[in-house]
C-alpha cells in the first residue's frame, strides 16, 4: 500500500492512501467482533505487552432506576470480546476509562455503580483489566488548535494504543456521535464546556474534529448492535440493527458510520472539518469498505428534535395546543449539563400544561440566544445565559436558574416565579424520571438487557 506524509496537530504522521473499514453483521459473541477486527487488520500493529486504553461510551448512568441503555451505552458484550481478543495477542495491560457526567461533580459512587452493573468489575477479576473514572485521574494540557488548551486524559495519551468503542448513533447537536465525538469523554469538564463555545468559526463541530489529533495509534469499533435516533441520551429512539464497523482510521470509520445512519458525510460539519484537516475526501472515495455493503444496511435515523417553524416551541407542545410560552430550540452552544437540565425543564412544562395559556414566558438556553421583546417573564438557564443577558433591556422580569452547572433544586423556584404550576410528583421523582423511557421497550425481546452484563 502506498503512503503519504501529513501533519496533524503539529505531528508528522504517515497515512495510507486508502484506509480499510470493515462492516459485519453481529451474529454471535466474540466471533463477530473478531471478524470485524480481522477484516480491517485492526490489531496487527499492536505488539504483545503494549499498554492499551479502551474508551467505551457510557454517556449517562443513574443509581436510582433502570433506564434504557440500548443505543446509548456501548454493549458490555463488545467490550468483553475486545478484551479477550487483546489477551489472545499477548496484551494484558488493559485499561477501560470513562468520565461519566453526574449532576454532583463530587459524585464518585455513580461511576462505581456503573462499572459494577455493566460487568466491568468482572472483567477486572477475570482478565486483570484496570477500570478507571477519568475524573479521578490526571489530565494533560494539550494544544489541539482549537483556541484554548484542552485538558486531556493522561491515561489515554500515555497508552501505546487506543480502542475507541462508541455506539452507532445520531446526536441532537453534532448530527452523529461516533468515534471522534466519543473522544470528548477523554477531556475534563472545564474543557467539555469550552467545546460548546459561542465562536461561530470555532464552535462544537470544529472542536470535535480535532479530538483525535494527539492520540496514539487507534482502532475504532462502532457498536451498532443497537443504534439510536435523536441521541445521545435516553430520550432517543433505540433500534436493533446488529451492525459492527471497525477501522484503524477513526475518520474513515466515522464517514462509513454516518452513511449507515442515513447521512451524507458532507452534511456532518465535524466530519467535513476533520477531512479538511487531514487533506482527505469526505465522499468515501479513499476508503476500501470490506465485508457487508453499506447500502444493504444503511437506514435513515432522525437526529434533531422537531420544533415549530418559528423555532420557539417543540412541535409536540404545539400539537397539544400549548400557548403563552416561547421555548427556543437548543443550539450547539448548550453544554452537556445544561442539556440535562433542559430536558427536565421541558418535561416539567409538559406536566404543567392544563390548557390554560402560560403568562408570556420565554426560556433561553446556551450562550447565543437573546430575549424577545414583549415577553413578560424571561427564564435564563445556566450561568452563561445569565451573564450574556441579565442586563438586557428587553427583559421585563428576569428569572435566573443559576449555576454552572445549574442545580435541579433551582428549577422549582424558577417555575413558581414564572407562574408555572407543576405537580408535586415532578419534584419528588427527579431520580425516577429516566425510568419512564423504559415503557417503549418493555415486552420487546429484541431489546435484551443481557448485552450489558458480563456473566
Amino acid at each position: 500500500m502506498a503512503y503519504y506524509h501529513m501533519t496533524i496537530g503539529g505531528l508528522d504522521k504517515t497515512m495510507p492512501e486508502k484506509s480499510t473499514v470493515a462492516i459485519v453483521k453481529y451474529e454471535s459473541p466474540l466471533e463477530s467482533v473478531r471478524k470485524a477486527i480481522e477484516l480491517c487488520n485492526g490489531l496487527d500493529a499492536v505488539a504483545p505487552g503494549s499498554k492499551v486504553f479502551i474508551k467505551p461510551n457510557v454517556v449517562y448512568w443513574t443509581r436510582g432506576v433502570e433506564f434504557p441503555k440500548w443505543g446509548m451505552i456501548t454493549t458490555s458484550r463488545v467490550i468483553e470480546d475486545v478484551v479477550v481478543l487483546l489477551n489472545d495477542r499477548g496484551i494484558n495491560d488493559i485499561t477501560i476509562g470513562e468520565g461519566i457526567v453526574t449532576y454532583d461533580l463530587s459524585d464518585r459512587e455513580t461511576a462505581k455503580d456503573a462499572w459494577e452493573k455493566l460487568g466491568y468489575t468482572m472483567l477486572q477479576e477475570r482478565y486483570g483489566v484496570k477500570i478507571i473514572n477519568l475524573f479521578e485521574r490526571q489530565y494533560r494540557k494539550v494544544d489541539l488548535g482549537v483556541g484554548f488548551p484542552v485538558n486531556y486524559s493522561e491515561d489515554a495519551l500515555s497508552s501505546d494504543f487506543i480502542v475507541d468503542i462508541p455506539v452507532l448513533k445520531t446526536h441532537s447537536q453534532a448530527k452523529v456521535s461516533l468515534g471522534l465525538k466519543n473522544l470528548k469523554g477523554l477531556i475534563n469538564i472545564a474543557s467539555r464546556k469550552k467545546f460548546h463555545g459561542a465562536d461561530p468559526e470555532h464552535g462544537l463541530h470544529f472542536n470535535i474534529a480535532h479530538l483525535a489529533d494527539q492520540l496514539p495509534p487507534s482502532l475504532t469499533i462502532l457498536d451498532g448492535i443497537y443504534t439510536l435516533e435523536r441521541g445521545p441520551a435516553l430520550n432517543g429512539n433505540s433500534l436493533r440493527k446488529n451492525i459492527l464497523v471497525a477501522s484503524n482510521d477513526i475518520l474513515s470509520a466515522d464517514l462509513v458510520g454516518a452513511k449507515l445512519l442515513g447521512f451524507e458525510p458532507s452534511d456532518v460539519p465535524h466530519l467535513v472539518h476533520a477531512a479538511s484537516n487531514r487533506g482527505r475526501a469526505v465522499d468515501l472515495s479513499d476508503i476500501d469498505v470490506v465485508g457487508e455493503n453499506i447500502d444493504d444496511l444503511a437506514s435513515h435515523h432522525e437526529w434533531e428534535f422537531p420544533y415549530n417553524e418559528a423555532g420557539d416551541l417543540p412541535l409536540p407542545f404545539c400539537k397539544i395546543g400549548m400557548k403563552g410560552v416561547k421555548y427556543r430550540k437548543y443550539d450547539e452552544t448548550m453544554c452537556t449539563y445544561c442539556s440535562d437540565i433542559n430536558g427536565i425543564l421541558l418535561m416539567g412544562l409538559k406536566m404543567a400544561w392544563d390548557g390554560t395559556p402560560f403568562g408570556d414566558v420565554e426560556v433561553l438556553t446556551g450562550k447565543l440566544m437573546k430575549p424577545t421583546p414583549g415577553m413578560k417573564k424571561t427564564i435564563l438557564v445556566g450561568q452563561c445565559m445569565i451573564n450574556a443577558n441579565k442586563d438586557d433591556p428587553n427583559i421585563e422580569e428576569l428569572i435566573e436558574i443559576k449555576g454552572c452547572p445549574p442545580s435541579k433544586e433551582s428549577i422549582r423556584p424558577a417555575f413558581e416565579k414564572a407562574g408555572i404550576d407543576i405537580p408535586e410528583m415532578f419534584y419528588n421523582n427527579f431520580d425516577k424520571g429516566p425510568g419512564m423511557y423504559m415503557a417503549r421497550y418493555r415486552g420487546k425481546p429484541e431489546f435484551d438487557e443481557s448485552f450489558f452484563k458480563i456473566e
